[in-house]
């Protein structure tokens, strides 16, 4: 995105990509359909990214979610809304527009360099002295340009191209990095063996989470080794840092949020001869999974009585005690501090030397939100090398 902004002002630009090819994360972004951006007014949007939201705002007013959308339809791909405000391409996936993207870079004259991975810099009498080791010759070399955009990534899916690799280089040359952790990821529970034989992979529908004074609707999914997706996203950043400070988290699940304490009471009230609690719960709208898992956080100890099995459903404590690795993140929390950059995204401390993406201490909730704040940044970073290169030749 920053390269695509440059060269339309008519900058030559080189993309050194130590991958095989480009956009690989793009590409398992769009596994799930590719979720663009997020239809939501733009304070609203903005105030997603939390603690980050007064240094990101001016990033994505300049570049928001309408504008994306325009640049992508741009690219041939027209986007729809879909549930909860979401933006998707109207393919659903990622694949025909990174394809007309890389043939828009080519008509712009971008050079794409892959197999070639940036090791750090070398001091060079003007401008910024990149050093750069390609997979194939292992010769070092030492490339000078006027200014320099780093875009490498968090160090979720390093599979795919961003492995972190860059935190120690930058850390070296004293720039401040908070730690990376992982964002939006899922979470570890002690489950019987039992209920992972049986439900791992189960998806909790229609459940309520509360953790920290905050309730959100929505699903999630039971794993192998505890929870993931939906609600448990939504409410991961407070439940991570609970988590890391105690050793572990209680959350606590609503599974019947359409219903009252009362009206569940009422429905396990209609209970049958003979009939087993099991059976009950599941008269009364619970889900197979929904019911062991009653029993999984009781230790198979259900309450005997309709008002306290009732009151259970719709308060069902489930302690977390760990997350899952930062690989299998879907994002990555932490980065390049904000100290360390100026509003044009330049760092402090190496002029013309830009950086942007989830090298930048962020994170948001997945909904759009983790695309759009990478390429607002972007354009901000492009047009503040732009105001750069002015400045020293006007």
């Amino acid at each position: 995105m920053a390269a695509e902004q440059l060269a339309t002002e008519g900058c030559a630009v080189t993309v050194v990509e130590h991958m095989p090819s480009v956009g690989r994360k793009f590409l398992l972004a769009g596994r799930s359909g590719l979720n663009l951006t997020h239809t939501e007014p733009t304070p609203s949007l903005v105030a997603r990214y939390g603690v980050a939201a007064s240094r990101l705002a001016p990033a994505i007013e300049s570049f928001d979610a309408d504008a994306l959308r325009a640049w992508a339809a741009g690219l041939g791909e027209a986007t729809f809304v879909g549930t909860s405000g979401r933006v998707f391409p109207e393919s659903f996936r990622a694949t025909p527009l990174l394809r007309a993207w890389a043939a828009r870079l080519d008509g712009l004259e971008v050079t794409i360099r892959t197999r070639v991975r940036w090791v750090g810099f070398e001091a060079v009498p003007e401008g910024v002295g990149v050093r750069l080791l390609g997979a194939d010759a292992g010769a070092e070399e030492v490339v000078v340009a006027d200014a320099v955009v780093l875009a490498l990534g968090g160090a979720s899916w390093p599979k795919v191209g961003s492995d972190g690799g860059w935190v120690e280089i930058l850390s070296a040359a004293g720039v401040t990095v908070s730690d990376l952790r992982p964002a939006n990821c899922g979470f570890t529970a002690e489950w019987t063996p039992t209920f992972v034989d049986r439900f791992a992979g189960a998806p909790l529908k229609n459940v309520a989470l509360t953790f920290g004074g905050r309730t959100v609707r929505g699903e999630g999914v039971v794993t192998e080794s505890g929870v993931e997706s939906g609600v448990f996203y939504a409410l991961g950043a407070a439940i991570r840092d609970r988590v890391e400070a105690d050793g572990r988290a209680t959350v606590h699940l609503d599974l019947h949020p359409d219903v009252d304490v009362a009206g569940v009471a009422a429905r396990l009230a209609r209970r049958r001869a003979k009939e087993t609690w099991s059976t009950s719960l599941r008269r009364a709208g619970l889900a197979p999974v929904a019911v062991s898992l009653l029993r999984e956080v009781t230790g198979n100890r259900l309450p005997a009585d309709i008002g306290g099995l009732a009151a259970l459903v719709k308060d069902v404590p489930l302690t977390l005690v760990g997350t899952e690795s930062l690989a299998r993140s879907i994002s990555t929390a932490g980065g390049v501090a904000w100290d360390e950059v100026d509003e044009r995204f330049m760092l402090r401390r190496m002029p013309g030397v830009f950086v942007v993406g989830e090298m930048l201490d962020w994170e948001a909730p997945t909904g759009g939100y983790l695309l759009q704040a990478t390429f607002s940044t972007a354009v901000a970073a492009a047009r503040g090398v732009l105001d750069w290169l002015g400045e020293r030749n006007p």
